[in-house]
Protein backbone atom coordinates (compact mmCIF):
# COMPACT_ATOMS: atom_id res chain seq x y z
CA UNK A 1 0.00 0.00 0.00
CA UNK A 2 1.63 3.45 -0.85
CA UNK A 3 1.35 6.01 1.76
CA UNK A 4 0.44 9.04 1.58
CA UNK A 5 1.95 12.18 -0.49
CA UNK A 6 1.71 15.23 -1.96
CA UNK A 7 3.59 16.34 -5.52
CA UNK A 8 3.77 20.31 -7.23
CA UNK A 9 3.52 21.00 -10.80
CA UNK A 10 3.94 24.11 -12.42
CA UNK A 11 2.92 26.00 -9.35
CA UNK A 12 -0.03 24.02 -8.56
CA UNK A 13 -0.78 21.34 -5.84
CA UNK A 14 -2.30 18.17 -5.97
CA UNK A 15 -2.20 15.64 -3.14
CA UNK A 16 -2.80 11.81 -3.66
CA UNK A 17 -3.11 9.03 -0.83
CA UNK A 18 -3.94 5.71 -2.11
CA UNK A 19 -3.41 4.31 -5.74
CA UNK A 20 -7.28 4.05 -5.74
CA UNK A 21 -7.07 7.88 -5.75
CA UNK A 22 -4.64 8.47 -8.37
CA UNK A 23 -6.99 9.03 -11.15
CA UNK A 24 -9.44 11.16 -9.55
CA UNK A 25 -6.54 13.26 -8.49
CA UNK A 26 -5.05 13.24 -11.96
CA UNK A 27 -8.45 14.29 -13.54
CA UNK A 28 -8.88 17.73 -10.52
CA UNK A 29 -5.33 18.54 -11.47
CA UNK A 30 -5.94 18.27 -15.36
CA UNK A 31 -9.33 19.64 -15.41
CA UNK A 32 -7.66 22.83 -13.39
CA UNK A 33 -5.01 23.06 -16.26
CA UNK A 34 -7.89 23.09 -18.70
CA UNK A 35 -9.69 25.51 -17.46
CA UNK A 36 -6.55 27.88 -16.75
CA UNK A 37 -5.65 27.34 -20.28
CA UNK A 38 -9.02 27.11 -22.64
CA UNK A 39 -11.29 29.41 -20.14
CA UNK A 40 -9.44 32.55 -18.55
CA UNK A 41 -12.08 34.60 -19.02
CA UNK A 42 -14.83 32.60 -17.70
CA UNK A 43 -12.71 31.75 -14.60
CA UNK A 44 -11.27 28.63 -12.89
CA UNK A 45 -13.16 28.73 -9.40
CA UNK A 46 -16.52 29.46 -11.83
CA UNK A 47 -16.23 25.96 -14.06
CA UNK A 48 -14.77 24.05 -10.66
CA UNK A 49 -17.91 25.01 -8.68
CA UNK A 50 -20.27 24.29 -12.00
CA UNK A 51 -18.26 20.87 -11.57
CA UNK A 52 -18.82 20.20 -8.22
CA UNK A 53 -22.56 20.77 -8.17
CA UNK A 54 -24.98 17.89 -7.81
CA UNK A 55 -26.38 18.69 -10.75
CA UNK A 56 -23.61 19.19 -12.91
CA UNK A 57 -23.05 16.57 -15.50
CA UNK A 58 -19.53 17.48 -16.52
CA UNK A 59 -16.85 15.27 -16.51
CA UNK A 60 -13.26 15.71 -17.46
CA UNK A 61 -13.72 13.86 -21.04
CA UNK A 62 -16.44 16.82 -21.42
CA UNK A 63 -13.93 19.14 -20.36
CA UNK A 64 -11.65 18.34 -22.88
CA UNK A 65 -14.48 18.05 -25.87
CA UNK A 66 -14.98 21.79 -25.42
CA UNK A 67 -11.19 22.63 -26.13
CA UNK A 68 -10.93 19.75 -29.05
CA UNK A 69 -9.62 20.76 -32.13
CA UNK A 70 -7.71 23.55 -30.90
CA UNK A 71 -3.79 24.02 -30.72
CA UNK A 72 -4.06 24.79 -27.36
CA UNK A 73 -5.92 21.88 -26.79
CA UNK A 74 -3.34 19.62 -28.72
CA UNK A 75 -0.90 21.00 -26.16
CA UNK A 76 -3.05 20.35 -23.66
CA UNK A 77 -3.18 16.80 -24.30
CA UNK A 78 0.26 16.31 -25.10
CA UNK A 79 1.19 18.21 -21.03
CA UNK A 80 -1.57 16.06 -20.12
CA UNK A 81 0.06 13.10 -21.14
CA UNK A 82 3.70 13.83 -20.19
CA UNK A 83 1.84 14.95 -16.81
CA UNK A 84 -0.04 11.23 -16.44
CA UNK A 85 3.31 9.57 -16.99
CA UNK A 86 5.35 11.69 -14.60
CA UNK A 87 2.46 11.03 -12.37
CA UNK A 88 2.69 7.25 -12.15
CA UNK A 89 6.16 7.01 -12.13
CA UNK A 90 6.09 8.96 -8.47
CA UNK A 91 3.44 6.77 -7.77
CA UNK A 92 5.31 3.89 -8.48
CA UNK A 93 8.65 5.25 -6.85
CA UNK A 94 6.21 6.13 -3.85
CA UNK A 95 4.95 2.92 -3.03
CA UNK A 96 8.26 0.95 -3.66
CA UNK A 97 9.91 2.78 -1.64
CA UNK A 98 7.17 1.91 1.11
CA UNK A 99 7.68 -1.56 0.02
CA UNK A 100 11.63 -1.14 0.85
CA UNK A 101 11.13 0.37 4.20
CA UNK A 102 8.63 -2.46 5.13
CA UNK A 103 11.26 -5.03 4.22
CA UNK A 104 14.12 -3.02 6.28
CA UNK A 105 11.44 -2.78 9.02
CA UNK A 106 10.65 -6.58 9.11
CA UNK A 107 14.33 -7.02 8.93
CA UNK A 108 15.09 -5.10 11.56
CA UNK A 109 12.35 -6.46 13.68
CA UNK A 110 13.48 -10.30 12.85
CA UNK A 111 17.05 -9.15 13.96
CA UNK A 112 15.64 -7.69 17.29
CA UNK A 113 13.67 -11.54 17.64
CA UNK A 114 16.72 -13.05 16.95
CA UNK A 115 18.91 -10.65 19.20
CA UNK A 116 16.79 -11.25 22.24
CA UNK A 117 16.68 -14.87 21.48
CA UNK A 118 20.28 -14.98 21.69
CA UNK A 119 20.19 -12.97 24.98
CA UNK A 120 18.39 -15.26 26.45
CA UNK A 121 20.01 -18.24 25.31
CA UNK A 122 23.11 -16.39 26.84
CA UNK A 123 21.44 -15.66 30.13
CA UNK A 124 20.40 -19.04 30.53
CA UNK A 125 23.47 -20.35 29.79
CA UNK A 126 25.18 -17.88 32.34
CA UNK A 127 22.63 -19.10 35.45
CA UNK A 128 22.96 -22.52 34.77
CA UNK A 129 26.83 -22.06 35.11
CA UNK A 130 26.10 -20.37 38.01
CA UNK A 131 24.44 -22.93 39.65
CA UNK A 132 26.91 -25.74 38.45
CA UNK A 133 29.15 -23.64 40.42
CA UNK A 134 27.17 -23.52 43.58
CA UNK A 135 26.50 -26.91 43.58
CA UNK A 136 30.27 -27.89 43.46
CA UNK A 137 31.02 -25.45 46.22
CA UNK A 138 28.30 -26.77 48.29
CA UNK A 139 29.68 -30.05 47.41
CA UNK A 140 33.21 -29.03 48.10
CA UNK A 141 32.42 -27.80 51.69
CA UNK A 142 30.52 -31.00 52.49
CA UNK A 143 33.67 -33.50 51.20
CA UNK A 144 36.02 -31.07 53.26
CA UNK A 145 33.42 -31.12 56.37
CA UNK A 146 32.86 -35.15 56.02
CA UNK A 147 37.02 -35.35 56.28
CA UNK A 148 36.99 -32.97 59.42
CA UNK A 149 34.64 -35.38 60.83
CA UNK A 150 35.97 -38.48 59.86
CA UNK A 151 40.06 -37.10 61.25
CA UNK A 152 38.02 -36.53 64.74
CA UNK A 153 36.52 -40.01 64.49
CA UNK A 154 39.83 -40.88 64.28
CA UNK A 155 41.58 -38.91 66.54
CA UNK A 156 38.77 -40.25 69.59
CA UNK A 157 39.72 -43.92 68.53
CA UNK A 158 43.22 -43.26 68.80
CA UNK A 159 42.40 -41.57 72.37
CA UNK A 160 40.00 -44.65 73.34
CA UNK A 161 42.33 -47.41 72.07
CA UNK A 162 45.38 -45.69 74.19
CA UNK A 163 43.16 -45.28 77.23
CA UNK A 164 42.24 -48.94 76.96
CA UNK A 165 45.72 -50.04 76.36
CA UNK A 166 47.00 -47.91 79.46
CA UNK A 167 43.92 -49.62 81.51
CA UNK A 168 45.27 -53.00 80.88
CA UNK A 169 42.92 -54.44 77.99
CA UNK A 170 45.24 -56.41 76.07
CA UNK A 171 45.74 -60.33 74.97
CA UNK A 172 46.03 -62.81 77.80
CA UNK A 173 44.86 -60.21 80.28
CA UNK A 174 41.43 -59.38 81.84
CA UNK A 175 39.57 -56.62 79.95
CA UNK A 176 37.54 -55.73 83.76
CA UNK A 177 39.24 -52.65 84.33
CA UNK A 178 37.72 -53.04 87.77
CA UNK A 179 39.48 -55.68 88.74
CA UNK A 180 42.95 -53.24 88.20
CA UNK A 181 44.21 -52.15 92.22
CA UNK A 182 42.81 -48.51 92.22
CA UNK A 183 46.63 -47.34 92.23
CA UNK A 184 47.20 -48.63 89.23
CA UNK A 185 44.23 -47.02 87.54
CA UNK A 186 45.48 -43.87 88.78
CA UNK A 187 48.91 -43.98 88.06
CA UNK A 188 47.69 -44.68 84.12
CA UNK A 189 45.47 -41.67 84.52
CA UNK A 190 48.70 -39.35 85.71
CA UNK A 191 50.94 -40.72 82.69
CA UNK A 192 48.25 -40.18 80.19
CA UNK A 193 48.68 -36.41 81.36
CA UNK A 194 52.09 -36.67 81.87
CA UNK A 195 52.14 -37.28 78.33
CA UNK A 196 50.06 -34.58 76.94
CA UNK A 197 52.35 -32.03 79.38
CA UNK A 198 55.52 -33.41 77.57
CA UNK A 199 54.36 -32.74 74.39
CA UNK A 200 53.37 -29.56 75.40
CA UNK A 201 56.78 -28.98 76.28
CA UNK A 202 58.18 -29.86 73.55
CA UNK A 203 56.27 -27.29 71.60
CA UNK A 204 58.14 -24.47 73.95
CA UNK A 205 61.41 -26.23 73.28
CA UNK A 206 60.98 -26.20 69.70
CA UNK A 207 59.18 -22.46 69.36
CA UNK A 208 62.65 -21.28 71.79
CA UNK A 209 64.66 -22.80 69.67
CA UNK A 210 63.65 -21.55 66.42
CA UNK A 211 62.88 -17.91 68.05
CA UNK A 212 66.45 -17.76 69.40
CA UNK A 213 65.51 -16.86 73.15
CA UNK A 214 68.21 -15.65 75.92
CA UNK A 215 69.83 -18.64 77.41
CA UNK A 216 67.92 -17.61 81.01
CA UNK A 217 64.87 -17.95 79.72
CA UNK A 218 66.08 -21.12 77.77
CA UNK A 219 67.54 -22.48 80.74
CA UNK A 220 64.49 -21.98 82.64
CA UNK A 221 62.61 -24.15 80.19
CA UNK A 222 65.40 -26.90 80.12
CA UNK A 223 65.37 -27.12 84.00
CA UNK A 224 61.16 -27.82 83.73
CA UNK A 225 62.05 -30.31 81.08
CA UNK A 226 63.85 -32.11 83.42
CA UNK A 227 61.80 -31.66 86.81
CA UNK A 228 59.25 -33.16 84.19
CA UNK A 229 61.11 -36.56 83.93
CA UNK A 230 61.40 -36.12 87.65
CA UNK A 231 57.77 -36.37 88.10
CA UNK A 232 57.20 -39.59 86.15
CA UNK A 233 60.19 -41.60 88.17
CA UNK A 234 58.17 -40.46 91.03
CA UNK A 235 54.61 -41.97 89.78
CA UNK A 236 56.41 -45.00 88.87
CA UNK A 237 58.50 -45.30 91.74
CA UNK A 238 54.69 -45.30 93.37
CA UNK A 239 52.99 -47.78 91.04
CA UNK A 240 55.72 -50.24 91.16
CA UNK A 241 54.97 -51.07 94.78
CA UNK A 242 51.52 -51.26 93.96
CA UNK A 243 51.48 -53.55 90.66
CA UNK A 244 55.43 -54.18 89.74
CA UNK A 245 54.37 -56.71 86.75
CA UNK A 246 52.15 -53.15 85.38
CA UNK A 247 54.74 -51.17 85.18
CA UNK A 248 57.30 -54.40 84.35
CA UNK A 249 55.01 -55.62 81.28
CA UNK A 250 54.71 -51.87 79.99
CA UNK A 251 51.08 -52.00 79.72
CA UNK A 252 51.02 -48.70 80.66
CA UNK A 253 53.29 -47.91 77.02
CA UNK A 254 52.47 -48.08 73.58
CA UNK A 255 53.26 -51.55 71.77
CA UNK A 256 56.02 -49.78 69.95
CA UNK A 257 57.22 -48.70 73.09
CA UNK A 258 57.12 -51.68 75.02
CA UNK A 259 59.56 -53.45 72.47
CA UNK A 260 62.16 -51.22 73.14
CA UNK A 261 61.94 -51.23 76.97
CA UNK A 262 63.96 -52.17 79.35
CA UNK A 263 62.99 -53.38 83.47
CA UNK A 264 60.02 -51.04 83.13
CA UNK A 265 61.53 -48.21 80.98
CA UNK A 266 64.30 -46.73 78.45
CA UNK A 267 67.80 -48.06 78.33
CA UNK A 268 69.95 -45.24 79.10
CA UNK A 269 72.95 -45.93 76.80
CA UNK A 270 71.02 -46.65 73.80
CA UNK A 271 69.27 -43.24 74.33
CA UNK A 272 72.86 -41.44 74.35
CA UNK A 273 73.43 -43.08 71.32
CA UNK A 274 70.24 -41.84 70.06
CA UNK A 275 70.33 -37.59 71.03
CA UNK A 276 74.52 -37.99 70.38
CA UNK A 277 74.02 -36.47 66.64
CA UNK A 278 71.81 -34.05 67.84
CA UNK A 279 74.48 -32.39 70.26
CA UNK A 280 76.70 -31.76 68.05
CA UNK A 281 79.36 -29.55 67.77
CA UNK A 282 81.07 -31.08 71.08
CA UNK A 283 84.15 -29.93 72.65
CA UNK A 284 86.42 -32.13 73.47
CA UNK A 285 85.95 -31.91 77.18
CA UNK A 286 82.06 -32.80 76.43
CA UNK A 287 83.13 -35.46 74.24
CA UNK A 288 84.85 -37.90 76.63
CA UNK A 289 82.69 -36.77 79.38
CA UNK A 290 79.60 -38.07 77.18
CA UNK A 291 81.60 -41.43 76.72
CA UNK A 292 82.43 -42.09 80.23
CA UNK A 293 78.60 -41.55 81.07
CA UNK A 294 77.73 -43.58 78.21
CA UNK A 295 79.95 -46.55 79.93
CA UNK A 296 79.07 -46.14 83.44
CA UNK A 297 75.52 -46.42 82.44
CA UNK A 298 76.12 -49.59 80.14
CA UNK A 299 78.01 -51.19 83.04
CA UNK A 300 75.11 -50.44 85.55
CA UNK A 301 72.59 -51.55 83.03
CA UNK A 302 74.67 -54.81 82.08
CA UNK A 303 74.70 -55.59 86.32
CA UNK A 304 70.85 -54.68 87.01
CA UNK A 305 70.16 -57.52 83.62
CA UNK A 306 72.53 -59.79 85.11
CA UNK A 307 70.78 -59.43 88.37
CA UNK A 308 67.14 -59.94 86.64
CA UNK A 309 68.23 -62.91 84.79
CA UNK A 310 69.38 -64.57 87.88
CA UNK A 311 65.81 -63.64 89.57
CA UNK A 312 64.33 -65.11 86.34
CA UNK A 313 66.28 -68.54 87.43
CA UNK A 314 65.89 -68.69 91.41
CA UNK A 315 61.97 -68.08 90.20
CA UNK A 316 61.80 -70.49 88.04
CA UNK A 317 64.14 -72.72 90.21
CA UNK A 318 61.03 -72.56 92.71
CA UNK A 319 58.30 -73.45 90.96
CA UNK A 320 59.39 -76.01 88.87
CA UNK A 321 60.26 -77.70 92.10
CA UNK A 322 56.79 -77.06 94.03
CA UNK A 323 54.33 -79.65 94.86
CA UNK A 324 50.81 -79.29 95.70
CA UNK A 325 50.20 -83.09 96.70
CA UNK A 326 48.39 -83.44 99.85
CA UNK A 327 51.41 -84.54 101.99
CA UNK A 328 53.82 -81.73 100.92
CA UNK A 329 50.86 -78.91 100.99
CA UNK A 330 52.99 -77.11 103.62
CA UNK A 331 56.41 -77.49 101.63
CA UNK A 332 54.04 -76.40 98.45
CA UNK A 333 53.11 -73.01 100.81
CA UNK A 334 56.91 -72.57 101.92
CA UNK A 335 58.21 -72.60 98.40
CA UNK A 336 55.19 -69.75 97.22
CA UNK A 337 56.07 -67.88 100.11
CA UNK A 338 59.66 -68.16 99.00
CA UNK A 339 58.85 -66.95 95.23
CA UNK A 340 56.98 -63.97 96.62
CA UNK A 341 59.64 -62.73 98.01
CA UNK A 342 61.78 -63.17 95.06
CA UNK A 343 59.41 -60.71 94.03
CA UNK A 344 60.06 -58.16 96.04
CA UNK A 345 63.78 -58.57 94.64
CA UNK A 346 62.04 -57.82 91.64
CA UNK A 347 60.57 -53.97 92.48
CA UNK A 348 64.24 -53.39 93.49
CA UNK A 349 65.39 -53.61 90.52
CA UNK A 350 62.68 -51.67 88.29
CA UNK A 351 63.57 -48.88 91.05
CA UNK A 352 67.69 -49.44 90.36
CA UNK A 353 66.82 -48.87 86.62
CA UNK A 354 64.61 -46.35 87.05
CA UNK A 355 67.18 -44.34 89.12
CA UNK A 356 70.17 -45.26 86.52
CA UNK A 357 67.90 -43.17 84.01
CA UNK A 358 67.19 -40.39 86.15
CA UNK A 359 70.62 -39.90 87.21
CA UNK A 360 71.94 -40.12 83.42
CA UNK A 361 69.62 -37.80 82.28
CA UNK A 362 70.87 -35.19 84.76
CA UNK A 363 74.74 -35.48 84.38
CA UNK A 364 73.62 -35.38 80.33
CA UNK A 365 72.32 -31.93 81.45
CA UNK A 366 75.09 -31.05 83.64
CA UNK A 367 77.61 -31.46 80.57
CA UNK A 368 76.00 -30.02 77.80
CA UNK A 369 75.33 -26.19 77.21
CA UNK A 370 71.66 -24.76 77.53
CA UNK A 371 70.94 -24.97 74.40
CA UNK A 372 72.66 -28.52 73.55
CA UNK A 373 70.66 -29.74 76.87
CA UNK A 374 67.22 -27.75 74.91
CA UNK A 375 68.39 -29.86 72.09
CA UNK A 376 68.98 -33.14 73.78
CA UNK A 377 65.31 -33.07 75.72
CA UNK A 378 63.80 -32.09 71.86
CA UNK A 379 65.61 -34.98 70.26
CA UNK A 380 64.34 -37.03 73.47
CA UNK A 381 60.86 -36.12 72.95
CA UNK A 382 60.54 -36.57 69.50
CA UNK A 383 61.94 -39.84 69.51
CA UNK A 384 58.92 -41.27 71.83
CA UNK A 385 56.58 -39.33 70.06
CA UNK A 386 57.60 -41.29 66.86
CA UNK A 387 57.40 -44.63 68.48
CA UNK A 388 53.60 -43.53 69.88
CA UNK A 389 52.52 -42.29 66.30
CA UNK A 390 53.70 -45.34 65.04
CA UNK A 391 51.78 -47.75 67.55
CA UNK A 392 48.86 -45.97 66.44
CA UNK A 393 49.71 -46.50 62.79
CA UNK A 394 49.63 -50.11 63.51
CA UNK A 395 46.48 -50.63 65.40
CA UNK A 396 44.59 -48.61 63.30
CA UNK A 397 46.48 -50.78 59.87
CA UNK A 398 43.74 -52.28 57.64
CA UNK A 399 43.46 -56.15 58.39
CA UNK A 400 42.11 -58.41 55.66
Amino acid sequence: MVAAGSVQSGGTNFSFSKASRREEDFQSHGISLICEILFPKIGLQAILQHMQHPNSKWTFNQVILLSHGSTAALDLQKHLQVLREKYTSIGYKLHENQEKAEVVIGESSVGHELAKISDSKVLRRLAQNREAARKSRLRKKAYVQQLETSRVKLNQLEQELDRLRQAGCHAGVSSRVDQRHPGVAAFDMEYSRWVEEQNQLLCKLRTALMGNVADTDLHMIVDNGITHYDDLFRLKSNAVKVDVFHIVSGMWKTPAERCFMWMGGFRPSDLLKIILPQLEPLSEQQTLAICSLQQSSQQAEDALSQGMEALQQNLAEILSTASIVASNVANYMGQMAMAMGKLGTLENFVLQADNLRQQTLHQLNRILTTRQGARGLLAIGDYFSRLRALSSLWVARPRE
